[in-house]
């Protein structure tokens, strides 16, 4: 499987007998997981509580290193890269709480994502103001503190930070998980559209089985193993998925 992953061009992150062991623990909280994550492509990774799927999380952020095995962002070792560099500049990550400072404005969270991340956009608050519109945020809104906007609103601010310092790979925490049922579907349009049209790497980490009716990809983590879902091709899954990947 390793070769497999590493002869195709299109892959921008991988995964290659990637195990990972908490200090003190008996198991281990990931078993050998082989994967590749490709741009133009929205893959789901869903599992139940405790399946591993933090734990997975950490790892393609950056946040730790495999016990065993290796990460790869476009073939090279993540083990060997500054991986704050890579936190600010190769990734972007969706939060199912937004994680958002609060007492600022929209636009302005998007412009210190933009200094953390050393953007060299000059007018750093024009643009933000142009992601958050591209997010359907208007700038009358975009000039409110956080606090006052809805729970859908303060995911788009939060999806347009992910995309302030243009990374190739969008992670998502659950990133519809406290949102209605019209929301979600407006932020997985969002998200397929990321994938399809401007080519990124979209990683959505869920239990919404919504989420597995849009994805390109769907693996299934389970006891820290991390294998293809298996599902039937419904008739709702084919409209579901014709539905985003055209409106």
């Amino acid at each position: 499987m390793n070769e497999h992953i590493a002869v195709q061009s299109n892959v921008m992150l991988s995964m290659h007998n990637v195990s990972y062991s908490y200090d003190g623990a008996s198991q281990k909280a990931l078993k050998q997981v082989s994967a590749g994550f490709q741009s133009g492509k929205v893959t789901a990774v869903i599992g139940k509580s405790g399946a591993g799927k933090s734990t997975f999380l950490s790892l393609i952020s950056g946040l730790d290193l495999p016990t065993e095995g290796n990460i790869y962002l476009r073939g090279e070792d993540l083990s060997l890269r500054n991986r704050d560099d890579y936190r600010a500049q190769d990734i972007g990550v969706i939060f199912q709480s937004f994680n958002l400072l609060t007492n600022v404005s929209a636009v302005q969270n998007i412009v210190l994502s933009m200094f953390i991340s050393k953007s060299t956009v000059k007018n750093k608050k024009e643009y933000g103001y142009q992601l958050l519109e591209q997010m359907g945020i208007s700038r009358e809104t975009a000039g409110r503190k956080v606090l006052k906007l809805s729970g859908g609103e303060q995911q788009r601010v939060g999806i347009a930070r992910a995309l302030a310092h243009n990374p190739s790979i969008i992670i998502a925490d659950e990133p519809t998980g406290n949102l209605d049922q019209e929301t979600e579907e407006d932020i997985l349009r969002i998200l397929t559209r990321l994938a399809h049209e401007e080519n990124r790497c979209v990683i959505i980490v869920t239990h919404s089985q919504k989420v597995t009716s849009i994805a390109d990809v769907v693996f299934q983590m389970k006891q820290g193993i991390l294998s293809p879902f298996q599902q039937g091709e419904s008739k709702q899954k084919s409209r579901v998925a014709r539905r985003y990947r055209h409106e």
